[in-house]
């Protein structure tokens, strides 16, 4: 799964270009890239289309999607923050940082008051924050105001919510990874770059779930990024630190490439919050959760305190992006931040 791939599909040079920007090394995104795709299709029955998938994503110095991306003759965004570019045809969120200032906010509503004078089939801004993934804001928005049939893509959008949502029966299933599902969401979450979802999308459109997640392809992938997972689980256990319900894990002083999200619920289940900072090449991260199987009361949201500090995500889980070589600025927020959810 590592060769190139043009990122589009159905070839046609007098077909519309539709031009598809999600959230990128998310298992949601590639997912609302599919569903969304569906959608279109069987909006406009057979007429071809050719599209181009952009994996957008956060990080020191990006704030939304470039608008010199959304060259298409139909622009879309998923799953990511909303733009205000008059070149935007089509938006499907449910983040709650979804518009980062007052401009983007302003001109979303703008959108919506526009198309609440037309008929239901001529809208294209869709955005409910309280919707659990992307991926079941379009299957339900299709099969409401589109007539589109869910049954083909129940299993997508079940396990798609149930990854966004972190709704796993426990958290030793979200960091054992046994479920051939799970390993295909750490190959995204990975490897989702324009090329890799390129080709997984239309597979996804033409090939059940379970069929590509068991793939050889997903099985070779995989299995390096398991390795390097049972090593971050390795590190986690080391450097783990647990006060006031609020486990705090620095990693800064390596370079880290994957980094799982669950690990300190499974080795500590009664904590409330998590904060642990990772640094890549590219990055210092700070990944901000609530733990779901602690029996505790939710008292912050996240998704608030991650963007006062330039990042985003829902009111359970968040993360915030610095530029890699600044871990000691990264450290400091860090420990501010889990300050502040022990209070």
């Amino acid at each position: 799964m590592t060769d190139e791939a043009p990122a589009q599909s159905r070839p046609d040079s007098h077909a519309p270009r539709v031009v598809v920007a999600t959230h990128g090394h998310c298992f949601d995104g590639l997912c609302s890239a599919v569903m969304f795709t569906r959608l279109l299709r069987h909006i406009h029955g057979k007429a071809p289309m050719t599209f181009a998938y952009h994996g957008s994503g956060y990080g020191p110095g990006q704030n939304g999607v470039d608008p010199k991306l959304l060259t298409g003759d139909v622009n879309a965004i998923l799953d990511f923050r909303f733009s205000v570019s008059p070149q935007l045809t089509w938006y499907f969120d449910h983040h709650v940082s979804a518009f980062p200032t007052a401009e983007d906010r302003t001109t979303f509503e703008a959108r919506v008051r526009a198309e609440s004078c037309l008929p239901p089939a001529a809208h294209r801004t869709f955005y409910d924050g309280a919707y659990t993934s992307c991926t079941k804001l379009i299957a339900d928005i299709g099969a409401r105001v589109f007539d589109l049939d869910p049954a083909p893509s129940a299993e997508l959008v079940r396990w798609a919510d149930m990854i966004d949502s972190a709704a796993f029966p426990s958290a030793k299933m979200a960091v054992e990874r046994a479920e051939p599902e799970l390993q295909l969401m750490s190959v995204v979450e990975t490897m989702g770059d324009d090329a890799f979802l390129a080709k997984l999308v239309p597979r996804l459109l033409e090939e059940p779930l379970a069929d590509v997640a068991r793939s050889p392809e997903v099985a070779t992938a995989y299995g390096p990024i398991d390795a390097s997972h049972t090593s971050f689980v390795t590190l986690v256990t080391e450097h783990a630190v647990e006060k006031d319900g609020v486990v705090v894990v620095d990693l800064s002083d390596r370079i880290i490439e994957v980094a799982g999200k669950f690990v300190t619920y499974a080795l500590y289940p009664t904590s409330a919050y998590s904060v642990l900072l990772s640094r890549s090449k590219s990055k210092c991260k700070i990944s901000i959760g609530f733990n779901p199987w602690s029996g505790k009361t939710r008292r912050h949201n996240i998704a608030a305190i991650c963007e006062r500090h330039g990042g985003g995500g829902h009111p359970v889980v968040g993360a915030i992006s610095l530029p890699a070589d600044q871990a000691v600025k990264a450290q400091a927020l860090a420990q501010e931040i889990a300050r502040e959810l022990a209070t």
